[in-house]
C-alpha cells in the first residue's frame, strides 16, 4: 500500500522539527521523540537512528548527565553546523510552503468550462 502524503511529509521535515527543538534547548532523545509524537504523530524508533545519523553528520553533539531516578542521559546539542543545517532548512521549508500555498491559491480560481478550453486549444492551432 503506497504511503500517503501525511507520512512523506513528516519523513521529509522530521530533521528540521530536531534542529528546530534542539535550538531551543538540550534534550535528550526520548524527550525529544516524546515531544513529536505529540506534536506531529511521529513514533519514537524513528528518533533514535535520525540522531544517530545527525551525530555523525556534526550536526549534534552529546554529553552525559547523571540522572537521580535511573542511568545517565545521553543529551543532544547543536553545533555550529546544526544551527548552519537549521537556519537553511529553514529557508528551505519557507520557500517549499510558499510555493505549495502559491499552487494551492491559483487552484483555487475556477477552472474554464471544458468546451471553452477545447474552443481556445483549437484557436491556438490554427
Amino acid at each position: 500500500m503506497p504511503e500517503t502524503i501525511e507520512i512523506q511529509l513528516k519523513k521529509g521535515v522530521l530533521t528540521l522539527c530536531v534542529l528546530a527543538l534542539l535550538n531551543r534547548r538540550d534534550r535528550y532523545a526520548y524527550e525529544i521523540a516524546a515531544t513529536l509524537s505529540d506534536a506531529i504523530d511521529m513514533g519514537e524508533g524513528t528518533i533514535y537512528p535520525l540522531m544517530r545519523r545527525m551525530q555523525s553528520d556534526g550536526q549534534v553533539e552529546t554529553y552525559l548527565v547523571e540522572s537521580p531516578s535511573g542511568p545517565s542521559r545521553k543529551y543532544y546539542r547543536l553545533t555550529d553546523a546544526g544551527r548552519g543545517a537549521l537556519e537553511a532548512q529553514t529557508s528551505e521549508w519557507r520557500a517549499f510552503v510558499t510555493a505549495v500555498e502559491n499552487v494551492m491559491a491559483a487552484d483555487a480560481e475556477p477552472a474554464p468550462p471544458a468546451a471553452v478550453a477545447n474552443t481556445a486549444e483549437r484557436g491556438a492551432e490554427q
